[in-house]
């Protein structure tokens, strides 16, 4: 199991949300290359980062603070918030980030999302933020009609390998990870599930490598949780 230490991006500085709560952000710091390379010396190969803005509002504020963490982090960067086009899409994958994370333009432009999955196969992944049962969307502000399951059997279909799932009502909070929807979902399909939300303790990481998800993210925790992260990368690796 992989796991992706986590930085969401919010006017260059590195925050949390609490239940993607615009309102209720922490700020942890001004230097988000920094965080990354912490993250690194621990032994990290992957990091997660969320344009919170472009999320929001569907632009890209944060690109080149992203393109310095792909370029010299020494991590393989995945990357969500802001991506709802073609154009941007690219802009990203040209400076060396590893994956880009589809959620908005997922759900609203399936067209978009086969286009990019068949030119690009792995390298797209797309996140499925879970709200009272359906898709979170526009940074977790609005809700759409899709259920989670329904939305899963779409990508699988449509050929999508990694999908990012997150329990919107677990994220922030230090509250453990929703087992159970994970177990249902890996029971369900065959997609390479990565765990957010809630994420907090090595517990959780044992519990979510039982189930046998590909990854898990971890944030909050990392920055007040006392979360070791060099600890629960040997977990994940079965060392």
């Amino acid at each position: 199991m992989h796991i992706l230490p986590a930085i969401d991006l919010y006017d260059g500085k590195v925050v949390r949300l609490k239940r993607g709560d615009y309102a209720e952000m922490t700020v942890y710091g001004d230097d988000p290359l920094s965080v990354a390379r912490g993250f690194a010396e621990c032994g990290a190969e992957y990091l997660h980062v969320v344009d919170l803005e472009g999320a929001k509002n569907g632009e890209i504020p944060n690109f080149r603070t992203i393109k310095d963490l792909a370029a010299n982090s020494g991590l393989k960067v995945e990357v969500g918030g802001g991506i709802r086009s073609r154009d941007t899409a690219e802009r990203y994958l040209d400076t060396g980030v590893e994956r880009i994370i589809l959620g908005t333009a997922a759900v609203t432009d399936p067209e978009l999302r086969c286009e990019l999955v068949g030119v690009y196969g792995s390298r797209i992944a797309v996140g499925v933020d879970i709200r009272d049962g359906f898709v979170a969307i526009k940074g977790w502000l609005e809700l759409s009609k899709k259920s989670c399951e329904e939305f899963c059997g779409e990508l699988e279909a449509d050929g999508v390998r990694t999908v990012i799932c997150t329990d919107v009502s677990r994220d922030g909070l230090l509250a453990g990870a929703n087992l159970e929807l994970y177990r249902k979902l890996s029971g369900l399909f065959k997609l390479d599930i990565i765990a957010s939300g809630g994420v907090s303790t090595l517990d959780d990481l044992r519990a979510l490598q039982g189930i046998g998800l590909y990854g898990a993210i971890v944030g909050k925790a990392l920055y007040e949780g006392g979360f070791d992260l060099a600890e629960g990368i040997r977990i994940a690796r079965g060392q």
